[in-house]
């Protein structure tokens, strides 16, 4: 039973919430201390600033440790699951949809101007990194970051993955 509840109490918020963002995090404060009483205002408050100070979604971490706290490593599975369905149950949806019209000349035309403005927010992320690194390591660190990554991607055909973790490396040896 404890499971159901657990589901419950972070499917729902995910629906209304939809995103899991601090929209829905009122919504897990009432099914978590109002309806099942499973803590405090204060002790969610401190999962809440648990949640805030690691990186990723605030909602999927809250409802892993509280899952975990009230059902064990099952429970946090329960939880973390049920704050990702809705998403996930409208992403298979609306991909149905898209499989559906694929061949739609609107749909066509849609995804022909969504294409641009991924490449554009794509670019500005790109350079917001550069503008970023130039400040942090200097010119010459940068620009042989970029080369060499250049080349290991376009020519030699390393793996994304290999290319970011050598450029971690690279910065903990050598970037102070």
């Amino acid at each position: 039973m404890i499971y159901w509840e657990i589901f419950l109490a972070f499917f729902i918020p995910g629906i209304l919430g939809y995103g899991g963002g601090p929209a829905s995090i009122p919504l897990i404060e009432n099914e978590v201390v109002d309806r099942y009483g499973w803590m405090s205002v204060n002790e969610f408050s401190e999962v809440l600033a648990l949640g805030n100070a690691l990186p990723g979604p605030i909602a999927t971490k809250m409802a892993g440790y509280i899952g975990y706290q009230q059902g064990g490593i099952l429970g946090s599975f329960v939880g973390m699951f049920a704050t990702v369905a809705p998403s996930l149950i409208l992403m298979i949806v609306l991909l149905g949809f898209l499989y559906k019209y694929k061949d739609s000349p609107k749909v066509k035309r849609m995804t022909t101007y969504i294409r641009p403005t991924i490449a554009v927010l794509l670019g500005v992320m790109a350079f917001s990194f550069f503008s970023t690194a130039y400040i942090d390591t200097g010119i010459w660190q940068t620009l042989f970051l970029i080369v060499i990554s250049f080349l290991l991607l376009e020519k030699w055909k390393v793996h994304p993955a290999l290319v970011i973790v050598g450029a971690m490396g690279y910065g903990a040896i050598f970037i102070t």
